[in-house]
């Protein structure tokens, strides 16, 4: 049991930390139809991510954020050059860049020395949930030990942090979340600050990359924005038992993915565990595929309806 407080119990609160702060943000980039703004998130971050570090020498959330947010706005004047240039429709032009600055931010990896430091391509995919070990976690009593405590991996409460910064934003516009995600046009009417709402969730889809990124690489990140808010969106037409569901599939593929990783090849006679964070964005898969399968709302007979 000791064993598990110094070497499993961080990587199973980062994980859960960070699934919960994606199913959150993602519920409402479903509602949105705007899904694969997480994918997109992720692989525009990553180059600026990569130059961030090359520049400082560390990897930190401010200047990760920084990097993230410069690639973010050469993303955009990209699609906009993309789109007058070539005569495409927005949707070819962002597949272009996102796929092309992805493509780029690995190839930065791979050819600037930074894979033999701090960053590869193994990390920047699928992150280190395994190397965060706390060291002082030697038994429960470490959880009431400020020394140890103290002593926890910086990856715990910058993900906690996010987790609470994201909760608070949904609970404070909650309305407008709600009201903007099923008619903008009458949202503008209301005085719900469309256009504000939907920059912000931007933003914090954003935040939220960024900051797991470190931990849970970039494929856990684009599973948990889509997996359980779409899983849970087959399970109820209504908007609150949605979030909660979603949370409740977040947790189980976060908790249910690292021990399959742990402990299930190990079950069936191998001798080595598979990447953690892999292995959760599998599980959140599975839900979701299980969900299209038994799902009570999987055939769409009713529409959505307001909060319960």
């Amino acid at each position: 049991m000791n064993d598990f407080v110094l070497l499993s119990l961080v990587p199973l609160v980062v994980s859960t930390a960070a699934a919960l702060a994606c199913a959150l943000v993602g519920n409402f980039l479903v509602l949105r139809r705007q899904s694969l703004i997480g994918d997109a998130v992720s692989h525009v971050v990553l180059p600026g991510i990569v130059a961030a570090f090359l520049l400082t020498g560390v990897v930190a959330p401010l200047p990760m954020l920084l990097g993230a947010t410069a690639a973010a706005v050469l993303a955009s004047a990209l699609i906009a050059l993309v789109r007058s240039v070539g005569g495409v429709e927005p949707g070819a032009a962002m597949g272009v860049v996102f796929t092309s600055m992805f493509a780029g931010g690995v190839l930065l990896l791979e050819t600037s020395g930074a894979g033999s430091v701090h960053l590869d391509v193994e990390h920047a995919l699928l992150g280190n949930l395994e190397s965060l070990i706390w060291f002082e976690g030697t038994g429960w009593a470490a959880l009431l030990d400020p020394t140890a405590l103290a002593a926890l991996p910086p990856q715990v409460w910058r993900l906690l942090a996010v987790l609470v910064a994201v909760a608070a934003f949904v609970l404070a516009f909650w309305k407008e979340l709600v009201i903007g995600s099923f008619d903008p046009v009458f949202a503008a009417t209301v005085g719900a600050r469309p256009r504000v709402v939907d920059m912000a969730l931007l933003l914090f889809t954003a935040v939220v990359a960024v900051f797991a990124f470190e931990a849970v690489g970039s494929i856990l990140v684009v599973a948990m924005f889509i997996c359980p808010p779409a899983a849970a969106r087959l399970m109820t037409d209504r908007l609150v038992p949605q979030v909660a569901w979603s949370l409740l599939f977040a947790v189980a593929s976060a908790v249910g993915g690292y021990v399959a990783a742990g402990y299930g090849p190990l079950w069936i006679g191998f001798q080595s565990s598979v990447s953690a964070a892999g292995m959760i964005a599998v599980v959140s898969g599975l839900i979701l595929a299980a969900a299209c399968v038994a799902g009570p709302r999987r055939k769409g007979t009713r529409s959505i309806g307001a909060p319960a």
